[in-house]
């Protein structure tokens, strides 16, 4: 579902649809699950969140309900995606859920999905997978209380399979990965592999009793059967890699379904797709589990796409579910969601809405990925993100993106209509972080380039401030007035959008992204301030440039270092 290495996969962390969040784990992602009209043109939508019991098709086109609709319950499920890794896009604090559920719920999901990954408050011996800003089991209690009073059903996500950095990289665990080497794979043949998700399974299901769905992942299970175990247990002739993953996620969704038979696990379907259909069917798993199919590419093959989903039906899956993206999936550090992109996958997903078998499709989850997986970089944050999210929204329920549903969102978020189709708005709107949303956009489009035509082609710059007048601190009075400004300006705004992001994410992942989209320019404008205002203090006077002879002024890069450059007068 979200782009892993090299392109997207399932999932990670919370904020938005589908959230993951882990300290260095995939970061939250964003989902809205919307049902499928029988009708191509028309997909029925609410809020962040899943609300499943509402994601069916209809066997008609329905008017979008409002949340304040007094015409009765809402006729389609959507559901949203949150990614909770740490040090991720970590946008469900509490000073933030009571703001951002009613959002979702007001754009129209009705679900939402949150993988927690390390942000979970496991006890017992899985308490070391917890990050060290973990939530605590009551601050879950109030997130999932939130979700009830904006009706939006949530629905955990444990990883069980692949993706399971998180656990696999403490020394406590490692024994279970598949490839001694890498900690992205479970091994399905150790007995206390299945001992550990099922415990993870029934610590996150303790925590919210009468989930209609938990999903457990098993996207991306790289390096399957590439472990001595599985080496040695496909030398014999019955048993394939798909045998393998069938195996297991029969024995993780059996545990679900053991807990209590009114939680329908749910999967990613990459690694089902190229199983041979007979092998399929016999497996057992079409009777346990509901398939999601995930794409979030732009040029989605509606044709492939459906007789996949027709192939899973004559598996015996009884129910489908969809997945696309709002943000997460054009680029591991991508700062800005392409929305046309996914405004374009959207499109083509509900082409496939309205070709596939009738009543196949349940909804679609609208995946936010914040990281590819534990150990990337962050991508885009959730207040950027959405925008983007409302716009795919509204072109599910609207069959399209005229006008008028331009419109829709533009009083929705409070931006013009001529933003909300484009990422690069650097106008603030009135939707819960839209001050991010507006300075991350600046500082994403303009930081980079403003700094290198400072530096590089201001010609008060690099007519009276070059390097050679910086290692020798001289500089004309009147240039600071030139050159300061600028430099300050982006000060002013870094701090303004540090200040921003401390209000709504943890520490650590202010502290990531700022070092990774800021910083380094940052520190060019400071070390520019810096030799300025040595440049500008008063020291001995040196000779003319004209006169010099090129040479260091004896002792002076000794006592003031290597970066600093001569103050004084014109020479």
């Amino acid at each position: 579902m979200v782009p892993r290495a090299s392109f997207p996969g399932p999932g990670s962390h919370a904020s938005g649809v589908h959230c993951r969040q882990s300290s260095s784990s995939r970061g939250k992602l964003f989902w809205e699950c919307f049902p499928f009209s029988h009708q191509p043109q028309l997909l029925i939508w609410q809020s962040a969140g899943y609300t499943f019991e509402i994601w069916r098709f209809q066997e008609k086109q329905e008017e979008w309900l409002p949340s304040n609709s007094e015409a009765g319950e809402e006729k389609s499920p959507r559901c949203s995606h949150t990614d909770l890794c740490s040090n991720s896009d970590i946008f469900l604090t509490a000073s933030l859920s009571p703001q951002i559920f009613p959002l979702f719920r007001a754009l129209g999901a009705n679900g939402l999905l949150i993988e927690y990954e390390d942000m979970f408050p496991y006890e017992g011996h899985l308490r070391l997978l917890r990050a060290s800003n973990a939530y605590s089991p009551s601050e879950v209690t109030e997130i999932l209380r939130l979700a009830r009073l904006s009706e939006l059903e949530v629905v955990p996500l444990v990883q069980t399979f692949g993706h399971m950095e998180f656990v696999l990289k403490h020394p406590a665990f490692s024994h279970l990965r598949e490839v001694a080497l890498f900690p992205n794979t479970l091994n399905p043949h150790e007995a206390e592999s299945l001992a550990l998700v099922s415990a993870m399974i029934d610590q996150v299901l303790g925590l919210h009793e009468g989930a209609l769905w938990l999903h457990i992942g098993c996207d991306e299970v790289y390096y399957l059967g590439e472990g001595e175990a599985s080496k040695q247990w496909l030398q014999q002739e019955q048993n394939s890699q798909a045998k393998l993953c069938l195996s297991h996620i029969r024995a993780v969704a059996s545990h679900v379904l053991s807990l209590n038979h009114s939680t329908t696990p749910l999967v990613w379907d990459d690694m089902l797709r190229d199983i041979p259909q007979d092998q399929l069917a016999a497996s057992g798993v079409p009777q346990l589990v509901e398939p999601v199919l995930w794409d979030y590419s732009a040029d989605l093959d509606v044709h492939s796409k459906v007789l996949l989903m027709e192939k899973y039906r004559e598996c015996g899956f009884p129910r489908l579910w969809a997945a696309s993206a709002f943000k997460g999936a054009t680029g591991a550090s991508q700062a800005l969601p392409p929305i046309q992109h996914h405004l374009r996958n959207h499109a083509q997903w509900l082409q496939v809405a309205g070709s596939g078998p009738a009543d196949a499709l349940q909804g679609i989850i609208l995946t936010g990925w914040q990281r590819y997986d534990h150990f990337s970089v962050l991508c885009e944050l959730l207040p950027v993100g959405i925008p983007s999210l409302a716009a795919c929204l509204q072109l599910l329920l609207c069959g399209g993106f005229a006008e008028d549903v331009k419109g829709r969102v533009e009083n929705l978020l409070g931006i013009s209509s001529s933003e909300a189709a484009d990422a690069v708005s650097e106008e603030a709107g009135s939707f819960p972080g839209s001050d991010i949303h507006a300075l991350v956009t600046q500082v994403s489009l303009h930081l980079c380039s403003s700094v290198d035509a400072l530096l590089e082609r201001n010609r008060y710059v690099t007519g009276w401030f070059s390097p050679y007048h910086r290692r020798r601190k001289l500089i004309h009075p009147v240039m600071l007035q030139h050159i300061q400004p600028e430099a300050f300006r982006w000060a002013v705004l870094v701090q303004q959008l540090e200040a921003a992001l401390q209000r709504v994410f943890y520490p650590d992942a202010v502290e990531e992204w700022l070092e990774e989209n800021v910083h380094p320019s940052m520190q060019r404008l400071q070390h520019l301030l810096q030799d300025l205002g040595e440049a500008a203090a008063p020291l001995p006077a040196l000779s003319n440039p004209r006169r010099d002879t090129g040479q260091d002024p004896k002792g002076l890069l000794p006592r003031l270092g290597c970066s600093a450059v001569s103050p004084g007068g014109t020479g």
